[in-house]
């Protein structure tokens, strides 16, 4: 076996993955449609475009209503927005998560409350959720990461129990479905990302989904710089922005909308065949099967590394011996958000941390959530949904060279490299 490339020898992959975002021919005609048309911006509003999109996305996600918004944070936030999110009103959030799911809770000037992880699903714990629940909590806001659907039994009942409302983050769950019903439509609203990096993109870009009309009047209005949403039946009126999706991104929306069917067949056949290759492998571990996940949604694909079966070796050198075999895959992918440099919270700049209490709320010492610490500093692999896309052939590289750095681990104990540097950090932190 050839020497490791991290210490010098060939890598496995020299050729690139299949790149990412794809596009066709059909995202170029609708790119000229609007060029030509001269409505590029969401105003007059809705667009033609963000129209057909939010219909056909929320068709897809068995939801009632869909509403384009510029960004999946924005999505968030809206949705807080729609289900009347108070100043001070505590939410319930999944510590191990991208920030942009909790900044949301912040900028409405409510308290998000971090909650562990399970550690089969990487998703919020259903059995943590109630313990958190206070007399202040009016919501939960589950993430559903990675493969994963928080656990979307569970949670509906919890909420109902104590008359909370649920917005589900489903930046990574496009077309993804629990029991037969799609994401985005279990919960009061659902909140999507097209942000580049996501099943389908728009570069930037989201949706919020629900099956309440009051509630997507609330989000029209409230994306629409206060202007009254199109049925206006419930005749809400608030300070809003705007956040409105261009016509160009709609666009780009409607055409790979029609793409995610096949790409998401090719991604999963190619993700099953990847798991026979590794089953049974020392030192990688699967995430547990969910029969109640009834369609997945195949975004960012994560294994577990247990560095007790691979001589005691840091994730983070095993992974960056990855990477220099021409592996595209990341450790510290997600850390839970109280401890990320992207969390440097000031309780000033947020009063709802302070009001009716001696010291203001630091959220960056008050927790520790031990599920969401192991998964995001010693056990979780992220791999791109792209590299899933591509023939037979691409996932035989990405075992082969699982397995050639895990044959040749003890080559790494204590080597020092940029890369292993690089994956000690977090990814804004990281040295270009």
């Amino acid at each position: 076996m050839d020497s490791l490339a991290i210490l010098g020898g060939p890598a496995v992959r020299t050729t690139p993955f299949t790149p990412w975002p794809l596009y066709s021919d059909k995202e170029e005609t609708l790119l000229l449609d609007v060029l030509r048309g001269r409505a590029w911006g969401g105003q007059p509003f809705p667009g033609k475009y963000a129209t057909k999109f939010a219909a056909g996305f929320a068709k897809l996600h068995d939801a009632a209503y869909g509403q384009c918004v510029n960004t999946g944070t924005v999505a968030i936030q809206a949705a807080l927005k729609a289900i009347d999110i108070r100043p001070g009103d505590e939410v319930l959030v999944p510590a191990y998560t991208w920030e942009g799911t909790v900044g949301p809770v912040l900028l409405v000037n409510a308290v998000p409350v971090f909650v562990d992880v399970d550690p089969e699903s990487y998703c919020m714990d259903a059995r943590a959720v109630e313990a958190a629940i206070t007399a202040k909590t009016r919501a939960i806001l589950p993430v559903h990461l990675g493969m994963r659907f928080a656990d979307m039994d569970a949670l509906p009942e919890i909420a109902r129990k104590h008359s909370l409302k649920i917005v589900e983050d489903c930046a990574h769950a496009h077309g993804g479905k629990w029991r037969g019903k799609g994401a985005g439509s279990i919960g009061d609203l659902g909140a999507f990302s097209f942000q580049s990096s996501k099943l389908i993109t728009s570069g930037e870009g989201g949706v919020v989904l629900t099956n309440n009309l009051e509630y997507h009047e609330r989000v029209q209005t409230y994306i629409n710089a206060g202007r009254a949403s199109v049925t206006d039946k419930f005749h809400h009126r608030t300070i809003g922005f705007n956040y409105r999706l261009g016509e160009f991104q709609a666009a780009v929306l409607c055409a790979q909308l029609e793409s995610l069917p096949d790409q998401a067949v090719l991604r999963m056949a190619n993700m099953a065949y990847f798991e026979q290759q590794l089953a049974k492998t020392a030192g990688i571990g699967l995430l547990k099967p969910e029969p109640r996940i009834t369609t997945l949604a195949p975004y960012g694909y994560v294994l577990k590394y247990f560095s007790e079966q691979a001589n005691d070796i840091p994730r983070a050198a095993f992974v960056a011996a990855l990477q220099l075999e021409g592996i595209p895959c990341d450790g510290l992918f997600y850390e839970p958000v109280y401890r990320s440099s992207l969390f440097p919270l000031d309780p000033a700049d947020f009063p709802a941390l302070s009001w009716g209490r001696s010291q203001p709320l630091d959220l960056k010492t008050m927790y520790s959530c031990p599920e969401s610490e192991k998964a995001a500093y010693r056990e979780a692999i992220w791999f791109p949904h792209q590299i899933f896309l591509g023939p037979r052939g691409d996932i035989d590289a990405v075992v082969e060279a699982i397995h050639k750095v895990l044959a040749q681990s003890e080559n790494l104990r204590d080597l020092d490299h940029k890369a292993i540097r690089n994956q000690r950090l977090s990814r804004a932190d990281r040295e270009s």
